[in-house]
Order: structure tokens, then C-alpha cells, then sequence
């Protein structure tokens, strides 16, 4: 595969370096173009050591061979890490005054870009406003992570780790593998999908809820939507940015949850749900209206009455019948226990759900909550086979999930 790494000037083109190890170890071609401010950051020199060809920012060298337009035409995928503030205003506006540019503009592949700035630059409007605009394009770009900035200064704004640029490269390109008819392989489809975390209240400022982040759900809607799908989110209690294409629900308790998905599953022509929201077992029997107090004279304890929440993925079951569609998906956060160990608790749930697949996830110890990477085990029923995907990223675990929702179709 033909691949054009891009990068901007910003302090994190260092790691573009090992960006760049990582797609060659997969036998890629990749054709450094870096912009004049990032090679006051690493050098030409460096550039054409780890990747074997010239490197120029300057749509003036090799002007025979009309690079400026060249490249971005023989390109399979296109990268730009980091992507400054300046390139994200560039590419939006379809401004060309470097090489990098020209072939952001010449280039009909995908494209990802990778974000790295200060955090009052990334949540500009200006700024935001380009990210929106860029993303409506069909353009890739990732959020960029939280964690510390040039100096002392710490937020979001810093450029995801080179291995989680690849794996989401990678997604990008797997996802977007057009089918034998020519066509994104669930083009057609009409899928929903949950994600997030129940929460049921104590009063109006309490709550009883769980530690999902939303990630897998959010990272399933955004591979299904770019794979073709028209997609449903229903979000429970999450935080995270809406991806590309997908249009959102946004729910609060598990009774919420319910009424959407059985809404949504209802619909005509919807071909799969899948249940990556952590719902809530329990809710409390009595809400109330106002907050509790505690008298600190007198008050020894709390004790809260429980009822059992509906079991929306059997329930669905139960209302499909003998019917081949929805499929039904669910997930199972799992941990091992005296009486077995994940996958033996897994296929008890999904002999009990009833339903097609079970994703189940190892969480003991508060694995996988709101990490960016995951080990999970699908299983189908009516096969003792499992097919076990990761350490990989959210989007991969997603593409594996939908890849096996195909296959049994």
C-alpha cells in the first residue's frame, strides 16, 4: 500500500518517527511530506533515512515529475501526525501553499488526520469548526488524547500515541475495503447500537450507575457507519464526541434505554442490534423528590430498596419470535469467579439471553472500563467455536464484531 505520512509543525513530529516504523514493519510504502515548520523539529535527513526516499516540503523539487499533484493520486492513504491547527484550517479551506497541502487537495483515498495543539487552540470555534466541517467531508480525524503539553501546560490536545494512529489507520482502510459489487460491505444496513452506562437516581442528585465510558459502543456506530450502515446510537450518560454519520439518542436510565431500543429494533428494515451499553441490573424501589439529608446525630447507615430492571436483550429475543432479523448482539462484561472463569460465564448468558452473538470482556479489576484498548471473545450460538480479538484498539474489536455479524448473515 502506497502511504503519504504528513506532518506538521508541532513537537510531537518525533513521534511521527516511530509512526512511520510502524507502517513500513507492515510492508507499507510510505512517502514522508513534511511541512518547512516541521523539519525545524526533524530533519530531512532523518526523514529519508527511515523511509528510503527524498523528502521536500516544496512543490518546487522534482518539478518534472509535477509532485504536487502525483502524490496524492498514487496514494492509498493518507496521514497527517500531528496535524497542527494551521493544516486543519488549510485542509478546510482548500488553501495549497506547500506540498503537504497540494496533496491533501489531490488526494481521492482516505484520509486521517491526527491532531496535536495546546488545548485552548483545539477547542477554538474556529478550530472546532473546521473539525466539524472536515469530518461532514468523510475526512478521519481523531480526537487528540489528554494528558501533558509543551511545558507545564496539561489537557487535550496531544497527539494520540503513534500505535493507536496505526491501529486506527489501519481500521480506517480495513473498514472502507470496498466489497466485490463494488460497494462498502454493509452498505444498506440499518443497525443500533447502545453504549454508555445506565444510571438509576437516588434523589435528584444522586444516582447508582457503573464505570462504562462509551468507547466500544461509540467506536462499533463509527465502523459500522463508515462501512455503510445507517446507524442509531443510543448513548446512555457518555461524554464522548458524535462520530461521523451516526445519528444519536441520548437516554439516561435503564427504562430509557429500554423504550428507545425496543422503538428502534421495531422499525422496519433494521438488520442488527447490538448491546455494548452496561445496564444496570438493579434500580431503586422508591426516587426521592427531594435530596436526602443525613443527620449526623442519628444516622447510622442507609439502607436502599432494590427492584430488577427488564432484561432489554432478552426481551427482544422474546419479541423477535422465529424472526431471522434483528440479529441481536450483546456484551458481556465478565469476570472469573470459584465457578468458572470468563468465557464459562459467557455462554451461560448466552444460552440464557437467546441471543445470535456474545462479546464478552474481561473486566476484573476494572479492566477495559475507559481503556483504548481491549481483549474480546465472541461467541455465536449454536457453535462452541470463540473467536478471541486483541490487545487491540476499540475501532479493531468493533471491525472484528461487525465482521462476524456479516458472516452470519
Amino acid at each position: 500500500m502506497q502511504i503519504v505520512l504528513g506532518v506538521a509543525g508541532g513537537i510531537a513530529a518525533y513521534k511521527a518517527c516511530a509512526l512511520l516504523r510502524l507502517f513500513m514493519a507492515g510492508g507499507h510504502d510510505v512517502r514522508v511530506v513534511p511541512t518547512e515548520a516541521a523539519l525545524k523539529f526533524v530533519g530531512e535527513a532523518t526523514w529519508s533515512a527511515l523511509s528510503g526516499h527524498t523528502v521536500s516540503a516544496q512543490v518546487w523539487d522534482d518539478v518534472h515529475e509535477v509532485p504536487h499533484v502525483r502524490i496524492g493520486q498514487q496514494a492509498d492513504l493518507v496521514v497527517v501526525a500531528p496535524s497542527t491547527a494551521d493544516v486543519l484550517a488549510k485542509a478546510t479551506h482548500g488553501l495549497a501553499d506547500d506540498l503537504l497541502t497540494n496533496v491533501l487537495l489531490t488526494a481521492r483515498c482516505p484520509v486521517l488526520l491526527a491532531p496535536a495543539m495546546h488545548t485552548e487552540m483545539w477547542t477554538h470555534p474556529a478550530t472546532v469548526a473546521n473539525v466539524s466541517t472536515l469530518r461532514a467531508r468523510g475526512i478521519t480525524v481523531l480526537d487528540p488524547a489528554v494528558g501533558r503539553l509543551t511545558g507545564a501546560d496539561s489537557g487535550p490536545g496531544r497527539l494520540p500515541e503513534p500505535e493507536d494512529i496505526h491501529a486506527a489507520a489501519m481500521t480506517l482502510v480495513n473498514t472502507l475495503e470496498p466489497s466485490a459489487a463494488g460497494e462498502p460491505d454493509m452498505r444498506g444496513m440499518r443497525v443500533v447500537v447502545t453504549a454508555g452506562g445506565t444510571r438509576e437516581p437516588l434523589d435528584p442528585v444522586r444516582f447508582i450507575g457503573n464505570r462504562s465510558s462509551g468507547k466500544q459502543g461509540y467506536a462499533l456506530a463509527s465502523v459500522a457507519a463508515k462501512r455503510g450502515a445507517q446507524v442509531l446510537l443510543i448513548a446512555a450518560n457518555t461524554s464522548l464526541e458524535t462520530p461521523p454519520g451516526v445519528t444519536v439518542a441520548r437516554v439516561e436510565t435503564t427504562l430509557d434505554l429500554e423504550d428507545a431500543v425496543h422503538a428502534a429494533a421495531a422499525t422496519s428494515g433494521c438488520d442488527a442490534v447490538v448491546m455494548a451499553a452496561a445496564v444496570a441490573d438493579y434500580r431503586p424501589a422508591h426516587v426521592a423528590t427531594s435530596k436526602m439529608k443525613k443527620d449526623p446525630a442519628t444516622d447510622d447507615g442507609m439502607s436502599i430498596e432494590l427492584v430488577r430492571n427488564p432484561d432489554i436483550l432478552a426481551a427482544l429475543v422474546q419479541r423477535r419470535g422465529g424472526a431471522a432479523t434483528p440479529m441481536l448482539i450483546g456484551f458481556a462484561a465478565e469476570t472469573g469467579d470459584e465457578d468458572g472463569d470468563v468465557l464459562t460465564h459467557a455462554r451461560v448468558k448466552l444460552a440464557r439471553k437467546g441471543c445470535d452473538l456474545l462479546v464478552a470482556n474481561d473486566v476484573s479489576k476494572g479492566a477495559t472500563f475507559g481503556a483504548d484498548e481491549s481483549t474480546i471473545h465472541i461467541l455465536a450460538a449454536g457453535s462452541d467455536a470463540v473467536r478471541t480479538v486483541g490487545p487491540v484498539s476499540k475501532q479493531q474489536t468493533a471491525t472484528a464484531v461487525w465482521d462476524s455479524v456479516l458472516d452470519r448473515l
